[in-house]
C-alpha cells in the first residue's frame, strides 16, 4: 500500500497526471448534476401521481435505474413516468456503463500504471552509484558479460530506449534504464562520468553517435565498442572511442591460427605480465600416445601443461595422463620457455603433413578474416560461399552451398587437413559439422558458435574445437575492466590473482591443495616486482605473495568459496 500510495502522490505532481485528474474531477461532477436533478424530477413525477417518498428513495431509484440494475420495487404508473424512467437508463448506460470505465482508464488507470512501470524500469540512476558498467544495447553478449559482473560484484546497467522491452528484461532480473540513446541527459542521468566502462556494441552509425554524445559530457569514460566495417574504424575512434575492435576479424583470426600442422608452435591465447598463455595441438606432433611424464615437458622446456582440453572440456592433467591425438595443451610459461617448447615439438613433430587445401565454410567477415591470415601465413586455402559478389572478389573462393558434396569435392574435401565452419547460424554449424565428420573421420575440423550454449553441442557434433564470439566479445570487454588483475581467455578459461591469506603464509604450495579443492592451478606467484613463472610445489609461501592462477569459470567460482578470507 505504501508503495502504490507513493505513485499516486507522484502521479499528482505531475503537470499530465494533474491535468488528466482534473478531468475525471469534472466528469463526476457532470455526473453528480444528473443524479440531483433526476432525484428531483422523481419527486416531482412521483407527487403528481400521488404517491411521497424520501430524498434518500429517490437518490436510490436514480442510483439504480443509471446503473442498470432497476431492482423494480419502485415503478412509475403513467407513461410521463416511464418515458422519464426510460431517459434516466439511457443517460445511465452512455454516462455509466461506457464513458466512465474509459474516462477511469485513460485518465487515472492508464497514467497511474505507466507510472508504475515507469518505476519498474527507472529514468534515472542513484547519484552514489559509480564505477558501473554501462550497456547501450541487450544482446548475448550483453547477457555473457553481465553474468561475469556479477561474480566480481561490479554493478552495471542496461541503457533501453522502449519501455516494454525495458520492463521485460527488468522482469527477467536485469538492471535496466529507459532513455534515448543520443540525449546527453539520459547519460547524465546514467552518471557516465563515474562510469568505469561503457558498452557500445551497436550498429556502426548508431554507435558513433552515441560516443560522440557521451565525449560531450566526459573525456575520462573508457569506453568500448565493435566496428562492423572497415570504414567505421577510423571514425568511432575520431567520434571517441577508448577501444574499437572488429571481434569479427578477430574471430577470424583465432579460428585460423588453430589449424594443426601448418607451423608446429604453441598459439600464444594471452599474456599476464610476463607469463604467457599458449594452447598447443597435440595432433602431428611426437606428444601424442605418451603419458604427461613420459613427454618431460616442463623438465626439458620449462613450459607447464596447466590443462587439457578434451572436446570443450578442460581437464586437469597427472602425470599418468595419456596425451591424445585430439587434445588441445594449455600452456604456461616465459618467453623462453616457450621459444625452446617450440624447438623440441619441431624437431620431434611428425612432417608427412596432408598437404591439400584448408577448407573454409563460408566466406562472410569471419571467413574473409581466415583468408588474409592464410594468404599471409601462405596456407593453401579454399573457401566456400554462397554469394556471387563475395567469390568474385578471390581465385580461392569457390561458389556454391556447403551442403552439396560437388562443391566440397571440387573444394578439396578428400585432400584437406582441416575444415573451418565460419556462418553466424549455429544450427548449419551443427548440420555442416555432422556432415563434414561423416565425410572425414581423420580431418580436424574448428567451428565457430554464435552462442556459448551451443559449443558443447558442436563439439558432441564432431568439431575438435570450437570458438565461441560471444565468449570473445566477453573476454575482451572483461580484460580491459581489470587489467592485471584479471585476464580471461578462451571458452570462459580465466587467470586471475589472489593475494596470500593467513592460512597460506609460510606453507608450502602443495600443503594448500587448491588444485584438488577448486580444479584452478597456481602457474605463477608474485612476490614484490618479481614473478615466479611455473612455481615448484614445495615454494614457501610469504605474506602479501600474490598467486596468479588460471581455470574455467565454475573452477574459479570454488575458489572463491573455498578460499573467501584471499583478497580477489
Amino acid at each position: 500500500m505504501k508503495s502504490i500510495s507513493s505513485q499516486v502522490a507522484a502521479l499528482l505532481r505531475d503537470k499530465f497526471g494533474q491535468s488528466n485528474v482534473r478531468l475525471l474531477l469534472k466528469f463526476l461532477a457532470v455526473l453528480t448534476f444528473f443524479f440531483v436533478v433526476y432525484t428531483i424530477i422523481f419527486h416531482l413525477i412521483m407527487g403528481w401521481e400521488g404517491r411521497d417518498y424520501s430524498w434518500i428513495t429517490g437518490f436510490y431509484w436514480t442510483l439504480t435505474v443509471m446503473s442498470t440494475l432497476g431492482f423494480g420495487d419502485i415503478t412509475f404508473a403513467t407513461d410521463l413516468g416511464r418515458l422519464f424512467s426510460i431517459t434516466v437508463l439511457l443517460t445511465g448506460i452512455v454516462f455509466l456503463l461506457v464513458m466512465l470505465p474509459f474516462t477511469f482508464i485513460q485518465f487515472f488507470y492508464a497514467p497511474w500504471l505507466e507510472a508504475q512501470n515507469r518505476a519498474r524500469a527507472p529514468r534515472a540512476l542513484d547519484k552514489d552509484i559509480r564505477n558501473h558498467v554501462i550497456f547501450t544495447q541487450f544482446d548475448s553478449v550483453t547477457v555473457n558479460v553481465v553474468d561475469r559482473l556479477k561474480q566480481f560484484g561490479i554493478p552495471y546497467v542496461i541503457l533501453i530506449e522502449d519501455l516494454h522491452r525495458a520492463l521485460e528484461l527488468h522482469d527477467m532480473g536485469f538492471k535496466v534504464m529507459v532513455g534515448d540513446l543520443d540525449s546527453p541527459q539520459t547519460y547524465e542521468r546514467l552518471n557516465v562520468q563515474q562510469a568505469a566502462l561503457v558498452v557500445v556494441l551497436n550498429e556502426d552509425m548508431k554507435s558513433t553517435n552515441i560516443l560522440f554524445t557521451i565525449r560531450g559530457l566526459s573525456d575520462q569514460v573508457t569506453t568500448v565498442t565493435n566496428a562492423d566495417l572497415d570504414d567505421s574504424l577510423d571514425i568511432l575512434q575520431l567520434a571517441g572511442s577508448t577501444h574499437v575492435f572488429q571481434f569479427t576479424k578477430m574471430l577470424g583470426k583465432s579460428l585460423a591460427r588453430r589449424v594443426a600442422g601448418h607451423d608446429m608452435q604453441a598459439n600464444i591465447v594471452g599474456r599476464f605480465d610476463r607469463l604467457l598463455i599458449a594452447e598447443a595441438p597435440a595432433l602431428h606432433t611426437g606428444l601424442k600416445g605418451k603419458t604427461l611424464a613420459e613427454s618431460r615437458l616442463r623438465e626439458i622446456t620449462g613450459v607447464t601443461v596447466a590443462g587439457i582440453w578434451e572436446r570443450g572440456k578442460l581437464e586437469i592433467p597427472h602425470p599418468d595422463t595419456i596425451i591424445d591425438a585430439s587434445n588441445v595443451l594449455l600452456l604456461a610459461g616465459s618467453a623462453e620457455q616457450f621459444e625452446r617448447y617450440d624447438r623440441l615439438i619441431s624437431s620431434a613433430g611428425q612432417h608427412h603433413l596432408n598437404q591439400g587445401p584448408v577448407l573454409v565454410l563460408g566466406g562472410g567477415r569471419v571467413g574473409q578474416s581466415i583468408a588474409d591470415n592464410f594468404e599471409e601465413r601462405g596456407i593453401h586455402y579454399r573457401v566456400v560461399e554462397k554469394r556471387r559478389d563475395i567469390v568474385d572478389k578471390r581465385s580461392t573462393f569457390i561458389l556454391g552451398s556447403a551442403g552439396d558434396l560437388e562443391v566440397l569435392l571440387k573444394a578439396g574435401i578428400n585432400d584437406t587437413p582441416a575444415v573451418i565452419i565460419t556462418t553466424h547460424d549455429d544450427d548449419l554449424n551443427i548440420y555442416l559439422t555432422i556432415y563434414c565428420r561423416r565425410l572425414r573421420r581423420d580431418a580436424q575440423i574448428i567451428s565457430r558458435a554464435s552462442l556459448d550454449r551451443n559449443v558443447e553441442t558442436l563439439h558432441r557434433a564432431g568439431a575438435d574445437l570450437v570458438m565461441s564470439f560471444t565468449s570473445l566479445c566477453t573476454n575482451t570487454i572483461i580484460n580491459l575492466l581489470k587489467p592485471g588483475q584479471l585476464l580471461m581467455l578462451s571458452e570462459g578459461l580465466s587467470i586471475f590473482r589472489a593475494t596470500v591469506g593467513p592460512s597460506f603464509i609460510n606453507k608450502q604450495l602443495r600443503e594448500n591443495r587448491i588444485r584438488e579443492k577448486t580444479g584452478c592451478s597456481v602457474i605463477a606467484v608474485k612476490r614484490g616486482e618479481q614473478l615466479i613463472i611455473n612455481p615448484e610445489p614445495s615454494i614457501i609461501l610469504r605474506e602479501h605473495d600474490d598467486l596468479v592462477l588460471i581455470g574455467v569459470a565454475d573452477a574459479e567460482k570454488r575458489f572463491i568459496h573455498e578460499f573467501p578470507h584471499m583478497v580477489y
